[in-house]
């Protein structure tokens, strides 16, 4: 059967996050990361959110296991939750669960890909947002593939868990797309209509059928209940999404 439930939570705000905010008002072309992606930290905003969520997985139903991207910014997010959870679990990595790669994408505003990768920008319009791969980048069905291998193992390996996976927006919106069995023009447009929150917790259930049931998506009451600002990022050092 596998595991019984995953608990999608997106990391906290992110110094990258809150770069790209900046790089978009200011009509910019590209954005000022203050580090490589994998190594970017939360915002002190995010570190608070990240807190406040350990409120939510007390009240939620508490995980057996925890499997987290590699990213600094999921690490970090999972671990305060955890803290604040008074959850001693292993935070076990896996890079399958890593942010979508952006290749020559990387750092740059939808202006900057415009001025500076034109016909990338057109290659994209006609390919569409879902297999589009830029050059040394991923498309949204390479980011899938992967995460198909992951579901295959964590299945055999945690059969009747709960598990928490924290991780990045387009993974947890991926990961729907391959538990219900959405097809491309759904899962775009859940990411169009549902863009998933910092620190916004989701829950899949698995049914006695093996399909799964979406009991919860893009939670943020325990953000709400902490007193805090609810940050919609789309994406972490880019704005071409």
């Amino acid at each position: 059967m596998g595991v019984s439930e995953l608990l999608l939570v997106r990391h906290g705000e992110s110094e990258g996050n809150v770069a790209a905010a900046e790089a978009n008002a200011a009509g910019v072309q590209e954005i000022d990361v203050p580090a490589r992606d994998p190594d970017v930290l939360l915002s002190e905003l995010g570190r608070q959110q990240a807190t406040a969520l350990g409120a939510a997985l007390v009240a939620g139903g508490r995980p057996d296991l925890v499997r987290c991207s590699p990213y600094v910014r999921a690490r970090e997010t999972a671990r305060l939750a955890l803290e604040a959870a008074g959850l001693p679990l292993p935070i076990r990595v896996d890079e399958r669960l890593r942010d979508r790669e952006l290749g020559v994408l990387d750092r740059l505003t939808e202006a900057g890909v415009v001025a500076r990768y034109p016909e990338e920008h057109a290659r994209r319009r006609w390919q569409g947002k879902f297999y589009h791969r830029p050059a040394g980048g991923e498309s949204w069905a390479d980011v899938a593939l992967r995460l198909r291998s992951w579901m295959s193992d964590v299945d055999a390996e945690a059969a009747g868990a709960r598990v928490l996976v924290v991780c990045h927006d387009v993974v947890i919106v991926l990961l729907r797309y391959l538990c219900e069995g959405l097809d491309e023009e759904a899962v775009l447009d859940l990411a169009r209509t549902t863009p998933v929150r910092n620190a916004a917790l989701g829950r899949l259930v698995r049914a006695p059928d093996g399909g799964w049931v979406v009991a919860e998506y893009d939670a943020v009451e325990h953000l709400r209940a902490a007193g805090l600002p609810v940050t919609e990022h789309r994406g972490a050092r880019h704005a071409h999404d």
